[in-house]
């Protein structure tokens, strides 16, 4: 009875270790997934040059604030997104689907586009992201007046990029504050033309 009773102790006692471990480590992933870093794959060339086809990135979660997990309530504001800032956000057209961009507009701006410049509150917009490599003349658009809370966000290859310049013509064109999941900071990761070959130079770039 004693041996019996000792291995059933054993037994319940290897069963709670691994009931913690696993308790951790879903705590530790959700901790991570919440408040710490996302992976991104680029999936178009929306965003050329700065970022290609086959690029990996880390997206920092908690750049402009640590949310309350499931939630989209900010319990710790850390700052704003800014221009120039390139996010990760949820597709206002599609919410299940996540895009890239880079903010240009901020809460409160008039943004304009008359050829391939873009104007703030009247001002051309003095950049070197957007690219025009089609060589194509350029649509103009606006002005539209970017609501509080909200940003008008464009790609740098400015001929192939789905972005605020269209949205505004169908359900409001902005990327509500809270759909921005996270500031992309970093490329872990490069294949060249998404084929199985490394691009070594552009691993560990900092994104700009």
């Amino acid at each position: 009875m004693f041996i019996r009773h000792r291995e059933d102790k054993k037994k319940k006692s290897l069963v709670r270790e691994y009931l913690e471990a696993l308790i951790w480590a879903v705590v530790l992933a959700l901790v991570i997934r919440t408040w710490g870093v996302q992976a991104f794959k680029i999936p178009s060339g929306s965003m050329k040059p700065t970022l290609l086809i086959g690029d990996h990135l880390l997206v920092s979660k908690s750049s402009y604030g640590i949310k309350l997990p499931f939630t989209d309530q900010v319990i710790v504001p850390i700052g704003d997104p800014q221009r120039g800032d390139i996010v990760v956000f949820r597709f206002p057209e599609d919410k299940d689907k996540d895009f890239i961009k880079r903010i240009i507009g901020l809460p409160g701006e008039t943004v304009q586009g008359k050829g391939k410049s873009i104007f703030i509150n009247g001002q051309r917009l003095d950049e070197h992201w957007g690219q025009y490599l089609d060589g194509k003349p350029h649509a103009d658009f606006g002005p539209v007046k970017v609501p509080a809370g909200q940003y008008f966000a464009m790609g740098d290859n400015r001929d192939e990029s789905y972005d605020s310049r269209f949205w505004f013509n169908n359900r409001g064109g902005f990327v509500p504050r809270q759909d921005i999941l996270g500031k992309a900071f970093i490329i872990y990761w490069s294949w060249v033309d998404n084929r199985f070959a490394v691009d070594w130079k552009r691993i560990g770039s900092l994104i700009r």
